[in-house]
């Protein structure tokens, strides 16, 4: 009997919302600074990045209310759910984002996270600007109307 693997190969958590919120300029791919279990949490596909937001700190850039659950099999070692992490880029990336947020309505948003290749953890950052009501309401009408063409075309 063959034992079912609980990891995932393939991670790809989507903030389905950020779509919708913000108007995406720029999108960048960052490394997580992770702690023991997060990584086992992140295969397991147990990651929340609903409420998530980025912002600078003494020129690093941080990740913050991005949920990953305890990992279960994990006894007193287990990590804090909603700390804040450390997003890695390079220098010329960080002093980029870092002057673009200078300008009024702008934000850094996650995106995604996922495992690469390599098996490492990344996350895609966008340079976002925040959307109007009224830019809501014309992405729902496009979206509707696609979905009436797709339908009369079967």
């Amino acid at each position: 009997m063959k034992k079912e693997n609980r990891f995932s190969k393939i991670v790809n958590i989507k903030n389905r919302k950020a779509s919708f919120e913000y108007e995406f300029l720029d999108k960048y791919v960052a490394g997580i600074s992770l702690k023991g279990t997060e990584i086992k949490s992140i295969r397991e596909g147990k990651v929340s990045l609903k409420e998530a937001f980025c912002y600078f700190k003494r020129g690093e850039l941080f990740i913050k209310q991005m949920h990953i659950s305890p990992y279960t099999q994990a006894a007193h070692f287990n990590h804090d759910a909603v700390r804040e992490r450390k997003l890695l880029l390079n220098r010329k990336e960080l002093d980029k984002l870092e002057s673009k947020l200078t300008e009024k309505g702008l934000a850094i948003i996650p995106v995604r996270i996922f495992i690469n290749d390599r098996g490492l953890a990344k996350v895609e950052i966008a340079l976002g600007r925040g959307k109007k009501l009224h830019d809501k309401r014309q992405d729902i009408k496009k979206k509707d109307a696609k979905r009436e063409l797709d339908r009369m075309a079967y």
